[in-house]
């Protein structure tokens, strides 16, 4: 590969991160320069996977096979031009535009991809299996009825999120020795990570899933409240949803709880990789609280938290980002208000 080509690549890689992911776009620069470059790689190659399971156009039959197609191009098995040229026309205007560009530059991703160490490769195509395996498998199971019960909520939220904690946990080992003293350990942290933000997603983002024929709360936690998810509709929820809610709000925290002690074993001179991981335990913990305190909300929108509240997070995190004690006392306080629900100890 030439320098010039790739120079190219790793520059529409940072211009088309700018277009589908302003958090990322934001997050990413605060790591490590020997990190950014893969990590960035690594969100690319999981939203081409999210653009894969999202796109209402596709079939599933469709959304399967390009999954698998495209778990063969991060391997190298399949060329990227094949993938790009079989899924691009397909696309429907439910993909934001930013994404069709992705996925017509698949190519330029991939080159990216190949491009770096044989353990971080390793990283990213076992995350993208395993993405792709679950996104693929859960798709044929979307319905209003929601998921069975909490377990089959964990494993969903492993397959979409936690394997991704994983991913970047072997990334950050990689990078770091003094890290990777602690690797055991992170990686079971990791999953319950990605767990804590995604189940904050899918929390405000109910109405909107349902709009689309999906719903992935747990039938079990709701039903012990006396709720059954099929009467669910926007405005009309008795008061055993919102109990429900109260519940899976209070395991999500206790899911960000693990995220900050991950947080803290990461030394403390690596204050990007901190602020990194510190800005989305943030945002998901005033997410959280938006929604705690507004339970008969009817979409997102509603439980958005502002840019204000944005920046706000990103400055007193990165001003403490190397201070343990602090960070404990910050995530009490700023979730103090939310339930209480513990989880199995890790």
């Amino acid at each position: 590969m030439s320098d010039i080509t790739t120079l190219d690549d790793a520059r529409y890689q940072e211009f088309i991160l700018q277009g589908v992911s302003r958090t990322f776009a934001l997050t990413i620069p605060q790591l490590p320069p020997a990190l950014r470059a893969v990590i960035g790689n690594a969100y690319l190659l999981c939203r081409i996977v999210d653009t894969v399971e999202d796109d209402s156009a596709l079939t599933l039959e469709q959304t399967r096979e390009l999954a698998g197609m495209f778990t063969e191009v991060v391997s190298g098995s399949i060329e990227a031009e094949i993938f790009a040229q079989a899924l691009y026309p397909l696309l429907s205007e439910h993909t934001i535009p930013a994404e069709h560009d992705l996925i017509k530059n698949t190519p330029a991703v991939i080159r990216m991809t190949h491009s770096f160490n044989s353990v971080q490769r390793q990283a990213l195509e076992r995350c993208i299996r395993i993405m792709g395996q679950g996104m693929a498998a859960y798709q044929e199971k979307e319905s209003l009825a929601g998921l069975e019960n909490l377990a089959e909520m964990d494993l969903y939220c492993y397959h979409v999120a936690g394997v991704v904690g994983e991913m970047l946990t072997e990334l950050f080992c990689d990078y770091s020795p003094e890290i990777n003293q602690h690797k055991s350990t992170l990686m079971k942290l990791a999953v319950s990570f990605g767990q804590g933000l995604q189940m904050t997603n899918i929390l405000k983002d109910i109405w909107e899933d349902r709009k689309r024929g999906a719903c992935w709360l747990p039938r079990d936690i709701f039903l012990e409240e006396g709720f059954d998810l099929d009467n669910l509709q926007p405005g009309r929820c008795a008061q055993g949803f919102h109990d429900g809610l109260g519940t899976l709000i209070g395991i999500a925290k206790s899911h960000l709880h693990n995220a900050m002690i991950y947080t803290r074993l990461i030394p403390s001179h690596e204050t990007g990789i901190r602020r990194f991981c510190l800005w989305a335990i943030g945002m998901a913990v005033l997410t959280l609280n938006k929604i705690n305190n507004k339970r008969n909300f009817t979409a997102g929108v509603q439980v958005k938290i502002s840019r204000r509240s944005v920046k706000a997070t990103v400055l007193i995190t990165s001003l403490l980002a190397s201070q343990d004690w602090a960070l404990r006392k910050v995530f009490s306080i700023s979730s103090r208000k939310l339930p209480e629900v513990q989880i199995t100890e890790l």
